[in-house]
């Protein structure tokens, strides 16, 4: 049986920021995936992701996102790749709606530079956009985007380069606590460590276990348009962008490659009943809703679809993170449920883990997101994949 200091389930976003922290730190790691690294079936992938630091969620995220914002400029001088781009985020909506005053009560709580504008004086400036006469928007000039595959593979290449192992084709079959450490069973082996770091992503519900934690899958759709009416330089001197309508907050970014403009919605989603088992194909419904935003919101872009991806929220009951030492087992961190708004934290969230896996303590505001405010009773001592 082979042993490790730590054994990390899951080498996505979250389980690759772990292996590279911990690498980096001396311990001996081994990330355990069933599918390769940067792969296209889970909730780290599809080109970019949002970054931005007036979080609308809960101003409590604050600090991380700051930390995180670090840690990904030094993650792009170790890799010699660039990762975060600073385009900058509009987000627009009723003032009194959640996207909105959030943006506005985390910006005021920490002290974030942001922009307000009347729906007029937005448009001056950008003029692609349409908003409604009685919304208002905020402007973050310190936001933008990461790429996300990059950002993936940059922290396997860490980890790596510092001794971990990053090991695809293990299906993985549960964990229990043996002694003071833990053994994994995978369908090749079974594996041994002092300490488990579990980052499951939509596969938390059958390796976090607790029925108290029910954790939901949704399916979601990216897509990319072509520029249509506006030039190429135009597209890709937008800002991303985030609005929150009566239909649902949809978000986009600017044109990155010769696919166009990507947009999602955010809102919404299909459930998933098996993660091993999604449609990928177009759903003509999701299409339609997006297609109806580009025409109110940004009429300029065309309807010339150049390409589509399925991605995968795992949500936590409260939308939420959950994050922190396992209730039950002090030698088990969860890294779990980040209800779609979780990558642009990776950096830190592997930190995090790092953390709590070597010194079962962290400095980053992690309180408020620990697993324990689910777990009652504590969570059974084993579980098994479903």
């Amino acid at each position: 049986m082979r042993r490790f200091d730590v054994i990390v389930i899951g080498a996505g976003g979250m389980g690759t920021a772990a292996a590279a922290h911990l690498a980096r730190r001396g311990a001996t790691v081994l990330a355990v995936d069933r599918f390769p690294v940067g792969h296209a079936r889970g909730s780290s992938h599809g080109q970019s992701r949002l970054i931005r630091l007036a979080y609308f969620e809960h101003p409590d995220y604050v600090p991380l996102l700051r930390r995180a914002r670090d840690l990904w400029r030094s993650l792009e001088q170790e890799t010699d790749r660039p990762l975060l781009v600073e385009s900058g985020l509009l987000s627009s909506g009723p003032p009194a709606g959640d996207v909105l005053a959030g943006t506005l009560r985390s910006a005021r709580d920490h002290g974030l530079a942001v922009d307000r504008f009347t729906a007029r004086e937005a448009m001056a400036r950008w003029p692609a956009f349409r908003i409604p006469d009685d919304w208002e928007s905020v402007f973050e000039a310190e936001a933008g985007h990461l790429a996300v595959e990059a950002c993936v593979r940059g922290h396997a290449e860490v980890a790596v380069q510092h001794g971990g192992l990053i090991e695809a084709e293990h299906d993985v079959r549960g964990w229990r606590i043996e002694g003071n450490g833990v053994v994994v069973e995978t369908a090749k082996e079974s594996l041994a460590a002092g300490r488990l770091v579990l980052c499951p992503g939509p596969w938390a519900g059958g390796l976090l276990g607790p029925p108290e934690v029910p954790c939901t899958v949704l399916r979601k759709s990216l897509f990319w348009y072509a520029a249509g009416g506006l030039t190429a330089d135009a597209a890709a001197a937008l800002p991303a962008f985030a609005f929150d309508t009566p239909q649902g907050f949809f978000y986009g970014f600017p044109q990155l490659d010769h696919r166009g403009l990507k947009l999602a919605d955010h809102s919404g989603g299909q459930v998933v009943a098996d993660p091993f088992e999604v449609d990928r194909r177009i759903d003509p419904a999701e299409q339609s809703t997006i297609e109806h935003w580009l025409a109110a919101h940004l009429p300029g872009v065309g309807r010339r679809r150049t390409a589509h991806e399925v991605c995968l929220y795992t949500m936590s009951p409260d939308g939420h993170f959950l994050l922190g030492l396992h209730p039950a087992h002090p030698q088990v961190v969860v890294a779990a449920g980040f209800s779609g708004h979780g990558f642009k934290f990776a950096s830190v969230v592997g930190e995090v883990l790092a953390d709590l896996a070597l010194d079962g303590v962290t400095r980053h505001p992690i309180g408020f997101l620990a697993p324990s405010r689910f777990a009652d009773p504590l969570w059974r001592g084993e579980t098994r994949a479903t």
